[in-house]
């Protein structure tokens, strides 16, 4: 059992106060084979990962929850079954990204599941899916009752997204708006902390660091040719002199402010097992080809 085999490596290492379990990618190279976002489907499957890895996790007081979508497209709905199993397996909240595996990242989340969810469970309930301000965060709970909303996209390249949550729950319209001086800090800062988690490994640090380059720099009137010589550093000083040259003063435009960013387009197919949807448990040849030479370990 991976996953169980892996809550034991997090419990047994004091790796985390919180594990979360992750049923919401809907990427076809995962879905293909059962997982994320196609696997409350099968709700023998689903049920058995979550109470084992709840059953790992307990005695050591870390919380389990679970992350799902609403389901595979609009005629294969999940999200009412998953937050019900989750509930009752012992999960301490779930989340919810109120959007298909079929609607994959595109168009705008449908909240009022969010809210369906809320009124089903007793376990807090997390929103996800098109937050990309604070307002938005705030709209979210008032319009679904959640108890708060995780997000995805929306932090990416704008870490400072949370203070401004932060300070929208508590009533104030502060907000961070910093000029691209203070996001190169940032950036210098992430390397740092990458090559920190990389034991000093500088390169593989600044190899991760470009994708995140890519998410801090949109929006701001940064050329084309200063993208691709950050996808050129090798190390932290070469990240450092790069930043340098940045026009500290410069601001993001209002109109792209709390705009939404990253992956925005739809699936054009969701990528299953062959017969997958044939049946809301798994047969003796699914998990043949799914776990191999145990077919009834359901862990994953």
């Amino acid at each position: 059992s991976i996953v169980e085999q892996a809550a034991h490596i997090v419990v047994d290492e004091d790796m985390a106060d919180h594990i979360d379990l992750n049923f919401g990618c809907p990427v076809p190279k995962v879905t293909r084979r059962g997982g994320g976002s196609a696997l409350p489907w099968k709700t023998d499957l689903y049920q058995e990962i979550i109470r084992r890895v709840v059953r790992v996790c307990e005695p050591a007081g870390i919380p389990v929850t679970a992350k799902f979508r609403v389901g595979i497209d609009d005629a294969h709905v999940t999200f009412h079954e998953a937050g019900r199993i989750a509930q009752e397996e012992g999960c301490a909240a779930v989340t919810l990204h109120a959007r298909t595996t079929a609607e994959y990242y595109g168009g705008h989340s449908d909240w009022s599941r969010i809210g369906e969810l809320v009124g089903e469970l007793d376990i807090p309930v997390f929103g996800n899916g098109d937050i990309w301000g604070a307002d938005d965060a705030v709209r979210m709970v008032n319009e679904t009752g959640c108890a708060g909303v995780a997000i995805g996209r929306g932090c990416q390249g704008r870490p400072w997204i949370f203070a401004d949550i932060g300070e929208a729950f508590a009533g104030s319209d502060v907000r961070v708006d910093p000029t691209l001086g203070e996001v190169g800090a940032v950036i210098i800062r992430h390397a740092q902390l990458l090559t920190r988690f990389y034991d000093g490994d500088e390169r593989m640090a600044v190899h991760d660091l470009r994708k995140h380059v890519a998410w801090y720099l949109k929006g701001f009137p940064v050329g084309g040719h200063m993208r691709r010589a950050f996808m050129e550093c090798e190390c932290l000083d070469d990240v450092a002199r790069l930043v340098a040259t940045l026009d500290p003063d410069a601001r993001l435009p209002g109109r792209v402010i709390d705009k939404p960013r990253g992956r925005v387009r739809f699936a054009k197919k969701v990528h299953l097992p062959y017969g997958w949807l044939d049946s809301r448990t798994t047969t003796r040849e699914e998990r043949e080809r799914l776990f191999g030479d145990d077919p009834m370990d359901a862990g994953y």
